[in-house]
């Protein structure tokens, strides 16, 4: 979308505030809360009133309904985008019984009859994205040539169309 950019901020919430999505993450579920990067601290959760000639308060005036539409657009983009793609695979699982430098995935097959297979990603323990991947085919089972050490790897499912599921991270397996 043109002169809209979206930002992922690796953080739960923002500072003194909460989002409708903390329930969700605390009872585990992935959740996420869209909101504009710069916020009127005067035109939001609060009771109208006025203060010092200055209207403070929730009110229909102060939305910006163009850019509500972009966000509702972008919201819809990626409920679309979770709702094609095949489900996170489960019980993931790193090898960690031997000392070695590859790390070795293992995983539950999914039930999906469209799938294509399962693509592992990694990124460094300092990267806050993904930095690599490789597709390793329909298996439960892979290993790469990184070491789990320095390392965070995910697993995702791929469907046959190119639909990738959020990346399941891996606990030790000993």
């Amino acid at each position: 979308m043109k002169d809209f950019k979206v930002s992922v901020i690796q953080r739960r919430d923002r500072y003194l505030r909460g989002g409708d999505h903390m329930p969700f993450l605390e009872r585990g579920y992935a959740a996420l809360r869209f909101t504009e990067p710069a916020e009127d601290f005067n035109h939001q959760h609060q009771n109208v009133r006025t203060e010092n000639g200055v209207v403070i308060g929730d009110m229909p005036e102060y939305n910006d309904y163009k850019y509500i539409a972009k966000v509702a657009r972008v919201n819809a983009a990626a409920l679309a985008t979770l709702a094609l793609a095949p489900a996170s695979p489960q019980q993931v699982q790193v090898r960690t019984g031997q000392l070695e430098n590859d790390t070795a995935l293992v995983w539950k097959p999914n039930g999906e009859p469209d799938l294509a297979g399962y693509r592992i990603v990694w990124r460094a323990t300092d990267a806050a994205g993904w930095q690599g991947s490789k597709f390793v085919g329909n298996v439960t089972e892979a290993r790469v040539p990184l070491s789990k050490d320095n390392y965070y790897f995910g697993v995702q499912a791929i469907d046959k169309d190119g639909n990738a599921s959020p990346a399941s991270y891996p606990v030790p397996l000993r």
